[in-house]
């Protein structure tokens, strides 16, 4: 069988939620046609969300429709994936395999499915934005050219990055997967101090994100590492001085780095749990 020309004429998503959305949407802005693209997913809400959103196909199980599939896509939740693999397995053997899943290995995907062209990604929710972070893991049966096929389908929702162990991907997953939850837990105690302040929500919640945003953007470009960056903002005794001081006190670099490694942790017991 020959390897179909790049991109990829046709491509299937088995689950159809908040991130297979995310990638549809990216792929069709650029330009790959809507009826290139099959959708399984067993909620009818949900599948007519998506046919009218996107124009894609829909189906309510896999069936034979998946054997003219170049891709496939695997966006369903870890707990899922098995049952959802096994249903599909008769007719995508074929085809090259791209898991979003948590947690969820490629040794157990490959036995599923009965293939070794499997990669593996860990995408995060700003994926939905276009500014998402994904990082990769290809088995060894992997080629280049299946890499670059996964390379611009993931392009479509942000940045991604390959790791050459597996294992990593567990604190690509407590550092990005999970870590949109952390901003957001910041941004909202950001907003309740401003608002315990005198601020509106809506002035607090403006000077919150629109920070984030900014340290963000000032990180990223910056020459220097952010511990230089924050130096530059902490004057011996001023207002940063005494917030810092705070939160130095209460050890809460350490607590966070605590909370990253359950998260990786927890990543770990996933693969464990649904796994083969």
């Amino acid at each position: 069988m020959s390897t179909p020309t790049h991109p990829p004429q046709t491509l299937a998503f088995i689950g159809g939620g908040n991130m297979a959305s995310a990638i549809i949407g990216g792929l069709i802005q650029q330009g790959t046609p809507a009826h290139c693209i099959v959708v399984v997913e067993p909620f009818e809400a949900t599948r007519q969300r998506l046919q009218s959103q996107f124009g894609v196909r829909v189906l309510s199980q896999a069936d034979a429709t998946l054997r003219d599939m170049d891709l496939i896509i695997w966006a369903v939740k870890p707990q899922t994936f098995k049952e959802a693999a096994q249903q599909s397995q008769a007719f995508c053997q074929h085809a090259l395999h791209l898991s979003v899943a948590a947690g969820i290995r490629s040794d157990s995907i490959a036995q599923w499915l009965g293939t070794e062209r499997v990669v593996r990604a860990m995408p995060n929710t700003p994926a939905l934005v276009g500014l998402g972070q994904t990082g990769l893991f290809a088995r060894a049966a992997v080629t280049t050219r299946d890499k670059a096929w996964v390379e611009q389908v993931v392009a479509t929702t942000g940045s991604l990055l390959w790791v050459d162990n597996e294992t990593l991907l567990d604190a690509v997953t407590a550092i990005s997967g999970s870590g949109p939850a952390y901003v957001f837990f910041f941004i909202e105690a950001m907003v309740e101090a401003g608002v315990k302040m005198g601020l509106t929500a809506a002035q607090a919640s403006q000077l919150a994100i629109g920070t984030f945003e900014g340290a963000s953007q000032l990180a990223k470009t910056a020459s220097e590492p952010p511990s230089v960056l924050r130096e530059r903002v902490t004057s011996k005794g001023g207002t940063t001085y005494a917030a810092l001081s705070v939160m130095q006190s209460a050890h809460l670099g350490e607590l966070f780095q605590a909370a990253l490694q359950a998260a990786q942790h927890r990543a770990h017991e996933l693969g464990d749990e649904f796994g083969a």
